[in-house]
């Protein structure tokens, strides 16, 4: 007897499933378990909130600074070439640089020999002294940088005080170019070694004790184990603390506009700066766009040359 053309039609159906659905899922399930796919899916946020505050802006940057003043025209490279004509940016340039570079070296050994001192100290005391050196970092830049502008003021200044008072002349700080050029380093470095410190020390406490140990036993002093054993087993995180403050230095803005606004004359004007006075000031969003966009170069050589350091270092070990 046949079975129900009802019945029949179900057990069609259970078969058509059996048949198609364990391969498509089983599939599917392959996929998920996937290392390569779980990795993409949890770091899918993260991407997609790099996409919307990284890769749009500086495509939306590309895009002006290819348009003519009014945003109207389309000019190409006209913008670049511009800038590149211009004697003041190369002065901009050269002041980004000048900053950058002296901040950065002194900010490293500062932050070194502070690392290693804190890390000298009892840990009973360590943490007092490890919060006390980190508030200059903590505190916002715009309030330091208003802190110290009334450090520098020349009328009632405590270091003319001091000066005066050791029979020296007084200083006008913000006034002078090059006194200007030193105080927007020194306020620079004031902010950015604690930085260094805190990521000194944590490498200093990662590395274990045994070597010092074994160093010590082979007769090597304090001298000979910082040269031959802390400094090469931290060159890695040097180097990497090294180019995000790089990065910093070139892009700041902060520091440099709420101290001297880039004065005396432009002398202290820095990239962030000179982008920030074009575009916004001015008006000339195009230009602006095309000055910031410089930054992008100068510090893709820069990451390429210490990755490459460390890459090459890691290859040796």
């Amino acid at each position: 007897m046949p079975d129900h053309p009802i019945d029949a039609q179900a057990d069609a159906r259970v078969l058509l499933r059996r048949a198609r659905g364990p391969a498509g899922r089983g599939s599917l399930r392959k996929l998920m378990r996937r290392r390569s796919t779980i990795a993409f899916l949890m770091t899918l946020p993260l991407i997609t909130l790099i996409v919307v505050l990284l890769v749009y802006p500086m495509g939306y940057a590309i895009h002006l600074s290819m348009l003519d003043r009014h945003l109207t025209r389309f000019v190409g490279l006209d913008n670049f070439a511009l800038v590149i004509s211009r004697s003041s940016f190369w002065r901009v340039l050269y002041q980004t640089s000048l900053f950058t570079i002296a901040a950065v070296t002194v900010k490293a050994i500062i932050g070194f020999v502070m690392a290693l001192l804190m890390h000298n100290i009892p840990a009973k005391g360590q943490r007092w002294w490890r919060g006390m050196l980190l508030v200059p970092w903590v505190i916002p830049p715009s309030m330091s940088g208003l802190a110290w502008r009334q450090l520098f003021d020349p009328s009632y200044s405590p270091f003319n005080w001091i000066l005066e008072h050791l029979g020296m002349h007084s200083i006008f700080w913000l006034g002078d170019t090059d006194w200007a050029r030193f105080c927007v380093i020194v306020v620079t470095i004031w902010f950015g070694a604690p930085f260094f410190m805190i990521m000194c020390l944590a490498w200093l406490k990662s590395v274990p004790e045994e070597i010092y140990e074994a160093a010590s036993i082979d007769g090597a002093n304090g001298w000979q184990r910082l040269r031959y054993v802390t400094l090469p087993l931290m060159r890695n995180a040097l180097a990497i603390t090294m180019l995000f403050s790089t990065i910093g230095g070139f892009t700041g803005f902060t520091i440099v506009y709420v101290l001297t606004g880039g004065g005396p004359l432009g002398t202290t004007q820095v990239l962030a700066t000179a982008a920030f006075f074009l575009s916004i000031m001015a008006g000339n969003f195009p230009l602006g766009s095309s000055v910031s966009l410089f930054m992008l170069p100068v510090l893709a050589i820069a990451a390429t040359l210490i990755l490459r350091g460390i890459a090459k270092r890691g290859s040796h070990a």
